[in-house]
């Protein structure tokens, strides 16, 4: 993946990488449909006032015009879309009627953003989401499922160590409030660009952005250093909190809230989260739980996976639909371990076999061959034509198709594995390979291993 592209932030994968990111999604999809999410696709378009209504990152979005509309850049009404929550988000609205609350789904689409290419961002890429949205109200107890499916298909994965990082909104806010600061979804955008801008910056944000003062910016940031396996991060919470505060009732639907979820968490996949109350997310739908991960070895890609619980990102009418979801960015994973050879596939194509031909002639009955071969489930190719078997086995081994088949004049079959260069008698009614060369195999090797 590190070849030069002819456009940049738009990934293009060869053959072998392209197994890789299959295989990828495919263990999500299992995963995802195991717990029972049912499979959705939105458009690519959506209207340019639906995606500005949600969230800070309207520099991002690309606009669509015709290429010959006059002035495409101020009349353009319709964007690419930036994330798959928006627009699951209008399609519920759209389609309530036609669905059973609590609804879980899983979109796996590609999504489009303006960003500046570098190492793990693209212009274009692949999420992957799930989410649970109810109707008037969604228990606590989504909030836990959601975050378990996502660390068990991370599990499933075998990508390495990772943590889920996880707080709440609500408590969040809810001290802020306790501590004076009225401004919050300010400073939940301060704190939010901690790791990327260091404590003494999101200070002086708080201060210019927020109207916080020495000390309330310093409780924010003793707030957002927090950091705990189990639930105790609730009392050091409390600790924090001058002995005048003001009613802090949020803060304590928060604490509860993430007490429940941690709790829950360590019970169901024990050493994958982690209280962290630095965690804010950037978009301004989230209103409870919040959840990012990194992956242990390439915390430079910052969070591979991350969402939360939003109460009116769908309304309609005196309707509403309260949901929670994650997504995983499997462009920016799949870049990463694949670049670091974590990652890889036995061979570059699905071919098991590949059939040779002695003559010209011989062309229909080599088909013959390898229909037998699939009908068992044994991927095969036929040669084109009859080229000396030199040339043919030496085209198999660069496409890496680890057998080739040979058929002599008197109808005799033999098949030859050209790593080994073992060649013997076969069957095309029985012969199967190993287990192993059936497909490819998609070869696992951690950071630390």
């Amino acid at each position: 993946m590190a070849r030069t592209a002819s456009l940049s932030g738009y990934l293009e994968l060869l053959p072998a990488e392209r197994l890789v990111e299959l295989h990828l999604l495919d263990t999500l999809r299992e995963v995802f449909e195991a717990h029972g999410y049912s499979n959705l696709e939105t458009r690519a378009v959506e209207t340019v006032d639906t995606l500005l209504q949600k969230g800070e990152i309207d520099k991002e979005i690309y606009a669509i015009s015709r290429i010959h509309d006059d002035d495409a850049a101020k009349e353009a009404k319709l964007a690419l879309r930036f994330d798959n929550t928006v627009p699951f988000a209008r399609y519920v609205t759209e389609n309530a009627g036609h669905l059973a609350f609590p609804y879980r789904r899983y979109q796996i689409q590609k999504v489009w953003r303006g960003e500046r290419p570098q190492a793990g961002r693209f212009r274009e890429f692949t999420q992957a989401d799930i989410d649970i949205v109810g109707e008037g109200a969604l228990s606590t107890r989504a909030d836990v499922e959601i975050a378990v499916v996502m660390a068990k298909a991370l599990q499933t994965l075998q990508i390495g160590e990772f943590t889920l990082r996880v707080n709440s909104r609500k408590l969040s806010e809810g001290f802020y409030q306790a501590i004076g600061l009225t401004e919050t979804a300010a400073v939940l955008r301060a704190v939010d660009k901690l790791e990327k801008i260091g404590p003494d910056r999101v200070a002086r944000e708080l201060s210019e952005t927020a109207g916080a003062t020495e000390e309330q910016a310093r409780q924010a940031l003793s707030l957002a250093q927090i950091r705990t396996a189990d639930t105790s991060f609730a009392s050091q919470v409390r600790e924090l909190l001058p002995a005048d505060a003001a009613g802090a009732e949020l803060l304590e639907e928060g604490l509860a809230e993430l007490t429940e979820v941690v709790d829950e968490l360590n019970a169901r996949v024990p050493g994958r989260a982690e209280a962290d109350l630095s965690i804010a997310r950037g978009l301004d739908y989230y209103t409870g739980t919040v959840i990012e991960t990194v992956l242990r070895g390439h915390e430079e890609l910052g969070s591979i996976c991350s969402g939360g619980r939003y109460e009116s990102l769908a309304t309609k009418g005196k309707r509403s639909f309260p949901g929670v979801g994650l997504s995983i960015g499997v462009t920016r994973l799949l870049s990463a371990l694949v670049d670091s050879g974590e990652l890889g596939a036995s061979r570059t194509v699905p071919t098991a076999v590949y059939v040779t031909l002695r003559a010209d002639e011989d062309w229909a009955a080599a088909q013959d061959v390898a229909d037998q071969l699939r009908a068992r489930g044994i991927s095969a190719e036929v040669a084109f034509s009859a080229e000396k078997f030199g040339k043919q086995i030496k085209y198999a081994d660069k496409r890496g198709i680890p057998f080739v088949w040979f058929t002599d004049g008197d109808g005799g079959h033999e098949v030859k594995d050209i790593r080994s260069g073992e060649q013997t008698a076969a069957d095309p009614a029985s012969w199967s390979p190993p287990a192993e060369d059936l497909t490819p195999q998609i070869i696992h090797k951690t950071a630390e291993g």
